[in-house]
């Protein structure tokens, strides 16, 4: 169910103890002096720490330019013109704000949980705003969010949410306006995590709301077929998007360490099977690999960044490391 429009600028109101459940100040602490960085050119209209396609009289130089009558003399490069006795005009590049889009995954896959609450919420509290006592995939999606937006809106840029399973259920304008945090974890906590998922509908969906060029971080279990994800991917690529994808993976998906025969009950409408993890454990685990890397494969083929998150992990350490080795990389390609 999307929100009507008349729910789009209604600001979600979360108490201050519930909004310490998904960002916690030590991981804040850890975050604090990163920053979410453009790979690509962006368009913008404010001033700000990405490159915009369109030149003007700024503080970073991009080239040079014949002077045409009309231009503005006090831009012209006296010491080109001393040495070639041609007239050439200084360009610079000009900096915008960057629109972060956050994508979170709320179908139903991502209700999996096998780690307390109350570990992971670092707060002694002992189960969520909505009763349970583990922490799910959801729940970490939303730890993500959070602090992600809180980076983007420290640096002054503008952050817009999506939540989403077979189609964008919530959707609200990148905006950088007071509250904004606030109101992205509070419509994130408020979501009901449910039904199946359908990445390429929800992209389409997103691509027709989208004007300008934007960083798009996709927070997802990503379990879908891996061909509907590339094409998924591939349309975001060639509209010109950068993204970073954080797959979001509970510690029993990722080892399948149980013992003993147990039905298992799909979220997403799937039929419950009696198992014997025991005797799938390793086919399990070999098709799982297989599915992460096909996805970082892709992922990195596009000139996309991936990442996958578990929920038995704190966040700060993983996910600062994550940034700062992306800033770093995106500070090589801008300095040669």
């Amino acid at each position: 169910m999307s929100t009507s429009p008349s729910d789009e600028n209604t600001p979600q109101r979360l108490p201050l103890g519930d909004a310490q459940l998904y960002l916690h100040p030590q991981t804040l602490a850890r975050l604090a002096s990163l920053e979410l960085r453009a790979k690509m050119i962006v368009e913008g209209v404010m001033s700000g720490a990405h490159r915009s396609p369109y030149h003007g009289y700024s503080v970073e130089f991009a080239q040079h330019r014949p002077y045409v009558a009309g231009d503005d003399i006090r831009h012209l490069d006296w010491k080109v013109f001393a040495r070639t006795d041609k007239l050439q005009l200084k360009q610079y590049q000009q900096e915008t704000n960057l629109d972060l889009v956050i994508l979170v995954d709320s179908s139903g896959s991502m209700r999996f949980g096998s780690r307390s609450f109350e570990d992971a919420s670092g707060t002694g509290r002992t189960t969520s705003p909505d009763g349970r006592n583990t922490w799910s995939k959801y729940d970490h999606a939303t730890a993500v969010a959070a602090a992600m937006s809180s980076i983007c809106l420290k640096q002054g840029d503008r952050v817009g949410l999506v939540s989403f399973a077979d189609e964008i259920r919530t959707w609200l304008k990148p905006s950088s306006a007071p509250g904004t945090w606030r109101q992205i974890v509070g419509q994130l906590s408020a979501n009901p995590v449910d039904r199946p998922t359908d990445l390429p509908r929800v992209v389409d969906q997103l691509l027709a709301k989208l004007t300008g060029r934007c960083l798009l971080v996709l927070i997802s279990d990503l379990f879908e077929d891996p061909d509907k994800i590339r094409k998924a991917l591939s349309r975001i690529r060639f509209r010109g998007h950068d993204v970073i994808i954080v797959e979001v993976l509970d510690n029993a998906e990722r080892t399948f360490d149980l013992n003993q025969e147990a039905p298992f009950l799909g979220l997403e409408g799937e039929p419950m099977l009696k198992v014997d993890p025991r005797a799938i454990r390793q086919a399990y685990l070999a098709a799982l690999q297989a599915h992460l890397d096909q996805l970082e494969r892709d992922t990195r083929a596009m000139g996309f960044d991936y990442m996958i998150c578990s929920t038995h992990d704190w966040l700060g350490p993983p996910l600062s490391a994550f940034l700062a080795a992306r800033e770093a990389r995106i500070k090589r390609t801008k300095s040669r």
